[in-house]
């Protein structure tokens, strides 16, 4: 196992598009910081970036990678090799290469300029949103043969997360705004890695009083070690549900 998450660590460190990826985190991190003394709107510019742009490449290029891995896959499938291991290896390679890419990107230049509480929110959300990602990668990758049709359903699912859902929770939002929908608010919140990576770096930035009532009820339950535990917990299971579902479709497909 540790040999092929080896080979497809150093498959990507190489690659062209991750180190362009990496310079890109590096310079817009830097150049965030660098524009304004205060890093607190630097955070706020990064965390937009790291709720869009992380998953985005994460997921796409997570896809991509499978598919164009394909026959490299199905040669390792013909040797004594478990599947499982192969699976969770090409994963683990996958998260831990697009991991390290992120953290030398923002990781680093968030340490350098901020790194208190916040900051520190800021680098474990993006890591659990690359780690989410790839495993969502892998199951739509694994759903289907069709290149076009995997990549399809990996963008509809950042679509879903990033942009759709949000929608969704507005619309339910005006049309029971004289009920006190505050607490499922939190429910659906937490339903969606994105939106609740998103509430806990607010909080951290204590402007949730901008957010009216909601933002108390956000600040009482996840501002406390409970809802933080709790927020820990759901964004595991996140990090582990997809890669399992995606081990399980593998194991039973026919190659």
């Amino acid at each position: 196992m540790r040999t092929i998450i080896k080979y497809v660590m150093l498959d990507l460190i190489k690659n062209r598009i991750i180190l362009a990826y990496t310079l890109f985190l590096l310079a817009v991190s830097i150049g965030v910081f660098s524009m304004d003394a205060n890093a607190t709107k630097g955070i706020m510019s990064l965390m937009n970036l790291l709720l869009i742009f992380i998953p985005l490449v994460s997921i796409i290029f997570s896809t991509i990678y499978v598919y164009n891995s394909s026959e490299f896959i199905e040669l390792l499938v013909a040797q004594p090799l478990k599947r499982k291991t192969l699976w969770l290896s090409i994963y683990g390679g996958l998260a831990l290469s697009l991991s390290l890419a992120f953290f030398v990107g923002i990781g680093i230049p968030v340490l350098i300029y901020d790194g208190t509480a916040t900051g520190t929110i800021l680098i474990i959300s993006g890591l659990f949103q690359t780690i989410i990602f790839t495993g969502l990668a892998l199951l739509a990758s694994v759903k289907t043969r069709d290149k076009a049709k995997g990549i399809g359903i990996s963008i509809l699912l950042w679509f879903f997360f990033t942009l759709i859902y949000d929608a969704i929770v507005l619309l339910i939002l005006f049309q029971f705004s004289d009920y006190p929908i505050e607490k499922p608010m939190i429910i659906l919140s937490m339903i969606n890695p994105v939106d609740l990576s998103r509430i806990l770096i607010l909080l951290k930035l204590d402007i949730s009083a901008l957010m009216g009532y909601t933002g108390a009820v956000f600040q009482e339950f996840f501002g406390n070690g409970f809802g933080i535990s709790l927020s820990v917990l759901v964004l595991l299971l996140w990090s582990v549900l997809p890669v399992w579902f995606s081990l399980k479709n593998f194991q039973k497909k026919d190659l």
